[in-house]
């Protein structure tokens, strides 16, 4: 079988791969893979990262600690922010590149129109030769607006851009499962994120991530759902990210589905925030999926959540599996009184409708 080939590559770079045992930047590990990067720019393939690091590189600068309120954590992350891209500037300049700093946060994704503007600047950047660096806009991110955590924004960034492959660079050498005995493995591919996949994922394991296995795993769903490989593999290791971007396999692999969703439908899974839940029995469930019709109140069992006409709500079936995603036409208060009733129009039109 011949080696894949991939030609828009997203990296991410985790707060454990860019900070020292001594919680400090860790400028020369910066600067190895920004060099393992140029490389493959240089293969005129384009390159995007995300990255961690802008509070690690305030507190030290402010002489913090490890900063614990959201006042603190916002002013280290705008001290850190600049010297953070001082860094990746120095260290792509002996490769002659050039670099963006692109800051994001949940409503520019969120919203339809800045999100088209957000992938048309990337887009002109990376045709330029640039390396865009990205990082959540920590230094105003509030819960309504943040997206969280690195992993999530590597991959909505990777679905945004229409990227091939994204790159989730961690402490570990990959995704562990565990055999019948319990002993763990480094599972090499995974095709399917299964209920086996989710436990071995466990809890947040780093001390300086936001994340952990779980957020990689939301990551994976929503590449899966855009058709993108992605690879978790060491920080540490040198010469992994040539490797894996010329195909060869190192750490774990998780493989998209053969259906990809497309353009707007891809926004509509994973670009927005769920507000709530719907309940439908067999028959919507079937007429959703199998013949693309819209959602009407006589198929739905119940609603949680509250939630204004046009939010993004999931849609379940009877087993409480999520099935699809929508934007819903009435508020959740008007919608309790709809439920059940025939002869009232679609509450989520197919055209604003995703089957997951």
């Amino acid at each position: 079988m011949a080696k894949k080939t991939y030609e828009i590559i997203v990296i991410k770079i985790g707060s454990s791969t860019l900070t020292t045992p001594q919680g400090k930047l860790d400028i020369t590990n910066l600067e190895r893979i920004a060099a393992e990067a140029s490389e493959l720019v240089k293969q005129k393939k384009r390159v995007l990262i995300v990255t961690s690091g802008s509070i690690v590189s305030g507190a030290e600068k402010l002489g913090l600690g490890k900063p614990k309120s959201i006042p603190e954590k916002q002013a280290a992350a705008a001290v850190g922010q600049s010297l953070l891209m001082r860094q990746y500037e120095k260290a792509f300049e002996k490769s002659g590149i050039t670099v963006a700093q692109v800051l994001l946060t949940r409503d520019a994704i969120a919203d339809r129109e800045r999100y088209l503007n957000a992938k048309n600047c990337l887009s002109t950047l990376l045709g330029e030769g640039v390396v865009p660096i990205i990082n959540e806009n920590d230094a105003v991110a509030i819960d309504e607006i943040k997206i969280g955590d690195n992993d999530t924004l590597a991959a909505l960034t990777a679905s945004l851009i229409g990227a091939d492959l994204l790159i989730l660079l961690t402490d570990v050498d990959g995704f562990y499962l565990k055999n019948e005995e319990g002993v763990p493995y480094l599972a090499s591919e995974i095709g399917e994120i299964t209920n086996e996949v989710r436990d071995a994922a466990g809890h947040p394991s780093t001390q300086l991530g936001t994340g952990g296995m779980i957020t990689k795993l939301q990551a994976a769903e929503i590449c899966s759902d855009a058709g993108i490989d992605l690879f978790i593999i060491s920080g540490r290791q040198a010469g992994l990210i040539k490797a894996v971007a010329s195909g060869e396999k190192h750490g774990t692999l998780f493989l998209p589905k053969t259906t990809k969703l497309e353009g707007r439908k891809r926004w509509l899974a994973h670009g927005l925030k769920k507000e709530g839940t719907i309940m439908i029995d067999p028959g919507a469930e079937t007429a959703l999926i199998k013949h693309g019709k819209s959602l009407l109140p006589v198929g739905i069992k119940s609603v949680t959540g509250k939630f204004k006409s046009g939010a993004l709500v999931g849609i379940v079936d009877e087993n409480d599996k999520e099935i699809a995603r929508g934007l819903i036409n009435v508020s959740s208060h008007e919608l309790a009184e709809l439920i059940g009733k025939k002869e009232v129009g679609e509450v989520i039109h197919r055209d604003n409708l995703v089957v997951l």
